[in-house]
């Protein structure tokens, strides 16, 4: 049975920026090389990604809303526009925005696991591909996992997960009925999120399901 997720705001806050500084700290060791390589996110570079991040903690509701309704709801266009503005001139421009950011709670909505997941998902972005320590513990990664499956938010995760039952082996997710996929808590997570990558971390017969509407 699926345990309830009792996790407070305030709780989330915490995490949200126990999640940026981590990335903050690794971020401070990467050469030119390493900021310019390719993500997991789409066609954004590292540095892109973490522009990405110090916008999303920069403008809040109304702010979002001018901006979403100035690029005549083109969400690719409003979410390049936002990140041109935090890039800087060089990385080290672009760490010291997020490092301003690193304790925001400004927000484009009050869905605050979400923006929980904004940092969660995003850092793995940049660590997998650059082979970086994970340092987001499975309780942080299971309160995502949890707003994924409820909900269809800024990714289809609800859609992804529905029919399927997602068992952590390494903490206490365990949401849905139906063919069982298991493995970490935060590869679940990321999978939900729509990374394909971290397929390989997961076993059990419903994972040729989640490979395929990934793909799709």
């Amino acid at each position: 049975m699926p345990v309830p997720d009792r996790t407070t705001t305030r709780d989330l806050w915490a995490a949200v920026h126990a999640e940026r500084a981590a990335l903050v700290d690794q971020l401070s060791t990467l050469d030119d090389e390493q900021w310019a390589a390719p993500s997991l996110c789409g066609r954004w570079s590292v540095r892109e990604v973490v522009a990405h991040l110090t916008a999303a903690a920069s403008v809040g509701r109304v702010r979002w809303l001018a901006s979403v309704l100035g690029a005549r709801l083109d969400f690719d266009l409003h979410n390049q526009r936002r990140l041109a503005e935090h890039l800087g001139t060089s990385p080290q421009d672009t760490l010291a925005g997020l490092r301003r950011v690193v304790t925001s709670t400004t927000a484009a909505s009050g869905h605050t696991p979400a923006w929980l997941g904004e940092v969660v998902v995003h850092g793995q972005d940049i660590r997998r591909p650059l082979g970086l320590p994970v340092t987001t513990p499975p309780e942080r990664a299971e309160a995502v996992a949890r707003f994924f499956v409820s909900r269809d938010f800024t990714v289809p995760s609800r859609t992804t997960s529905a029919g399927l039952r997602l068992r952590a082996d390494d903490g206490a997710l365990d949401v849905g009925s139906g063919p069982e996929v298991v493995g970490p808590t935060l590869a679940l997570t990321m999978v939900l999120a729509g990374r394909a990558a971290f397929l390989e971390d997961l076993s059990g017969p419903g994972v040729p399901t989640l490979a395929g509407r990934l793909a799709g």
